[in-house]
């Protein structure tokens, strides 16, 4: 069974980068191969190690994670990336610089935009049908005007004063493991090696606009009431890289006339006591109108008619549920002197033959306890 990354790296749900950070380094220097060449599971340990990092140092998978657990992150494609280990130096050189310790290439790190959640309201009919809803938001998109280089078209280069043109910066770290080599990416020139002599006047040399986006997204029939749907590539956008996803979470609005149980509805229906007697056609409301259901003579209060296939649809296809009627006899608490004569003689015609149920009733209730 899977651990809790907050378990496997010894630290509270509530806590934050720099500390999750830190825990991640102690426990790497303890948990690494190449310091535990003789626990055969030290491979293990550290992927285990490896795995935790990756969820809780992303805001947006540790947000899932936090909601959802693994079968959420499992939902929106993560996998963990580790692959090798590396030694400790490369370690540490990725946790610093360009590189990463899940297994992509030093140097060659893929920069992927930030995540955007939306949240959107349907009702039982959309999910029905599904539906197509409009969504609002901002997000940072690559700048038209330069093309997210952050520099005025036309204008020329220098080469960054900061990272003399390499782009990164390092620094060294003395431990009781040696001298570490610390490498990351200039922030002065984004690690381009290089700044412009005009900055963008559009976006002021960041190399990013905010935009009001608008976008319509399907809701498929037969979600469920905090499902979300991705749409990947939505997202912000950085510079250079591929932009993140926009994650649609939908919330089904109640409507009073129905209660929801998976693809089946349920409603009640209040029904005569005549009508309850005799029986009958009873028209009930449906989700895409009136729909009538046989009312058998004799009906019991609380008893549940069903209407086949008058429910919702499963998300993934197959068979539609049911409509569940149940039935409220209603017994009337003014009588005018015609229906207090009609009830007095069913009370005395019932009672004779209510006398014989008593009796069955009865007699059934006997057997029960005796069987017991």
């Amino acid at each position: 069974m899977r651990r809790d990354p907050y378990e496997v790296l010894g630290v509270s749900r509530d806590a934050d980068e720099q500390e999750i950070k830190r825990a991640f380094r102690r426990l790497a220097r303890q948990l690494h191969p190449d310091v535990n060449k003789d626990d055969p599971e030290a491979g293990e340990k550290f992927k285990e190690l490896a795995e935790a990092y990756e969820i809780l140092s992303d805001p947006n998978r540790r947000a899932t994670y936090d909601r959802y657990g693994y079968e959420g992150l499992r939902s929106d494609g993560f996998e963990p990336r580790f692959e090798t280990f590396g030694s400790l130096r490369d370690l540490f050189n990725a946790f610093f610089g360009e590189g990463s310790p899940f297994g992509e290439p030093f140097g060659q790190r893929t920069v992927r935009g930030g995540d955007i959640a939306v949240v959107v309201e349907v009702d039982l009919a959309e999910v029905a049908e599904g539906a197509a809803v409009a969504v609002e938001y901002d997000a940072q998109l690559r700048c038209q005007h330069c093309g997210g280089s952050g520099a005025e078209p036309g204008a020329g280069w220098q080469v960054c004063g900061r990272c003399r043109g390499t782009g990164q910066v390092h620094a060294v770290e003395r431990t009781l493991f040696g001298q570490l080599i610390q490498t990351a990416t200039c922030q002065a020139c984004g690690g381009s090696g290089r700044l412009p002599e005009k900055s963008c006047g559009e976006c002021r040399g960041s190399g990013v606009v905010v935009a009001r986006q608008r976008r319509t997204v399907k809701v498929p029939p037969g979600i469920e009431d905090g499902q979300r749907i991705r749409v990947a590539g939505a997202g912000h956008q950085p510079r250079e890289g591929h932009p993140g996803d926009l994650y649609v979470e939908v919330h089904v609005k109640e409507d009073p006339r129905f209660l929801r149980r998976g693809q089946d509805l349920i409603t009640v229906v209040d029904v005569p006591v005549a009508d309850a007697a005799l029986g009958g056609e009873l028209e009930v409301d449906g989700l895409s109108g009136p729909t009538s259901v046989q009312l058998p003579a004799g009906t019991q209060p609380g008893q549940v008619l069903k209407v086949k296939g008058g429910g919702l649809p499963p998300l993934h296809g197959g068979r539609r549920g049911d409509l569940e009627v149940v039935v409220n006899v209603v017994v009337p608490t003014r009588l005018d002197e015609e229906q207090r004569r009609l009830f007095e003689r069913l009370r005395e015609t019932s009672r004779h033959h209510g006398g014989e149920e008593r009796s069955t009733v009865l007699s059934r209730l006997r057997r029960l306890l005796h069987q017991r």
